[in-house]
């Protein structure tokens, strides 16, 4: 089993044991000694199994079992001592248990915190002094006294200031003069009468093209898009300034208003832009565009394919397929929020780069998918025709195929290997991606969060320019989270302890699933303050945004 899958099974067997222990307390109030006894072994049962469950998270990694360890554990193991004394309550109070071990999972998560364990502690002491009201008024009171002790202590150690807020930029470092610009383009946000915002009238916007060494200059107009527009040059690393962040890097250019992008191309390779303000709502109506960067003259077909869920459509429409013998190369890019799973048949062919960096010796491929995370790009070359399916439905070329039941490309076990250009690290960070309540901010709410807090109380990483920089990225959470740090692509070291084997794989955007422990390293040699985010973006607008300082 994949530690996701445990996350699972854990997460299933607390709401069974919950469930059986009240159940079986609730039957035995009125008498049904059978069901009272058959709900009482399925919670033992479920007892056991989530012991199994909390030892196989351990030992994936402590993030997945420290609250089941250190909170829900003894509240158990109080639950089945309560037990033994036969008191007729005594499986609602180990109902009470279970059930506020699971709620700290559910609404805490990692860290763990001593606060939040007396808050547990109260609310199962709170529901036992109910319940004993009546039977065992001295309990009541002694549970009451246990409850309002509790309470006070776990409230004023969960008030109590933790880790620092977030450092507010409102500023970015200056982008170097780039001399005047070779490629010029204009770019007008506004929305359509259906519901779809566009750049200059269509979705995608307007496709900006341009060899390495050109100076690009695009001019961001905003017509009528009242949450205001910027541009995200995804995957490019590009000055901070220049980067498109609201609130960070720029102020977000509303309706009337402008803002004029200028860098220099030295990325070759495939990369898209995007509003990144209001994101979540704007690149999910249209707000986004192809940036294709070629090192030198285009030999045969160069084609880039975004793929875009509008309106619950998946955009392009399939077109034509190539002429027999022609060379292909196929630019994917994933402009949605999930991944997508793409496959390619009628030729073998090999990928050729992803996130804008080549392969080393990447070797042909046939009947096999390639999953691409969201803001991910992959380039496939292979000589046509050929038909391009993304998840199941053909988007480029003619024609079907039964491609459903092809294994995924790992791409950490792809092409020729190469020794990682480090040997050590000069910082090292760890990601624990979750959701939970976050009570940081003035008005609790549930949010997605890193190391549990959300934005915009999630502290910056401050690192020097020129540091190594490690990041272990945790998803203890039971969704797909899309990794993506601007300004930098990062080098995968390792996913869940086993280290890439493959060739070097320099990505922007990874897909870290349910369970999955990556490292990943990169040199933070882009000065300025950089986001950090999940590229789900209703994740990112609910909480999972950070930022990393370059100094």
């Amino acid at each position: 089993m994949t530690t996701g899958s445990w996350l699972v099974a854990d997460l299933l067997a607390g709401l069974l044991a919950t469930a059986g222990w009240l159940g079986a307390g609730a039957t035995s109030i009125i008498g049904r000694r059978r069901l009272t006894a058959g709900l009482a072994l399925l919670a033992l049962l479920a007892t056991v199994t989530r012991v199994v469950t909390v030892v196989a998270l351990t030992r994936a990694g402590w993030w997945f079992a420290a609250e089941k360890v250190l909170i829900a554990g003894p509240l158990t193991l109080a639950a089945l001592v309560g037990l033994v004394l036969r008191r007729r309550v005594a499986f609602l109070f180990a109902g009470y248990a279970t059930g506020a071990g699971l709620l700290v999972t559910v609404l805490d998560g990692y860290p763990v915190s001593a606060g939040v364990g007396l808050l547990a502690v109260a609310g199962v002491a709170a529901a036992s002094a109910i319940t004993l009201r009546g039977p065992a008024p001295r309990s009541s009171r002694a549970a009451a006294v246990t409850a309002i002790a509790a309470l006070v202590v776990g409230t004023g150690l969960a008030a109590a200031p933790g880790a620092p807020p977030a450092v507010h930029h409102d500023h970015a470092v200056a982008a170097p003069g780039v001399g005047e610009p070779t490629k010029r383009f204009t770019l007008t946000a506004a929305a359509g009468a259906d519901g779809v915002w566009a750049f200059n009238g269509q979705v995608p916007g307007p496709e900006i093209n341009a060899l390495v060494g050109d100076v690009i200059e695009v001019t961001l107009r905003n017509r009528d898009i009242g949450r205001g527009v910027t541009l995200h040059w995804h995957g490019y690393d590009v000055p901070n300034s220049q980067d498109g962040v609201p609130g960070v890097t720029q102020e977000a250019v509303l309706p009337g208003q402008e803002f004029v992008y200028r860098f220099r191309a030295d990325q070759a390779g495939t990369y898209w832009y995007h509003t990144h303000s209001a994101s979540d709502i704007g690149v999910r109506k249209g707000l986004y565009g192809v940036l294709v960067v070629r090192a030198g003259p285009v030999a045969g077909v160069d084609i880039a394919v975004p793929v875009h869920t509008l309106a619950g459509r998946l955009v392009p429409v399939p077109a034509t397929s190539v002429k027999p013998g022609t060379s292909v190369r196929l630019r994917l890019i994933n402009t949605d929020s999930d991944p997508h799973r793409y496959a390619l048949s009628g030729a073998p062919f090999r990928v050729v780069a992803i996130d804008g960096v080549d392969l080393r010796g990447p070797a042909s491929l046939v009947d096999t998918a390639v999953g691409i995370a969201a803001g991910g790009r992959y380039d496939l070359a292979f000589t046509g025709p050929a038909v391009l399916q993304v998840d199941g439905r053909t988007v480029w070329g003619t024609g079907e195929a039964a491609t459903d039941s092809w294994p995924v490309l790992d791409p950490l076990r792809y092409g020729e290997a190469a020794p990682v250009p480090w040997s050590r690290f000069d910082r090292s960070f760890t990601l624990v991606l979750d959701r939970g309540l976050d009570l940081r901010g003035l008005l609790p709410r549930y949010a997605h969060t890193v190391n549990g807090a959300a934005d915009p109380d999630i502290p910056v990483q401050v690192v020097r320019s020129g540091e190594i920089v490690k990041f272990t990225v945790v998803n203890r959470s039971l969704v797909v989270h899309p990794w993506h740090l601007h300004g930098h692509h990062v080098l995968v070291l390792s996913r869940d302890g086993r280290a890439a084997s493959g060739t070097p794989l320099w990505l922007d955007s990874f897909d870290v699933r349910p369970g999955e422990v990556w490292e990943v390293a990169f040199v933070a040699d882009n000065p300025g303050m950089w986001a950090n985010h999940c590229h789900n973006l209703p994740h990112a607008e609910a909480g999972m945004m950070m930022h990393l300082l370059v100094d």
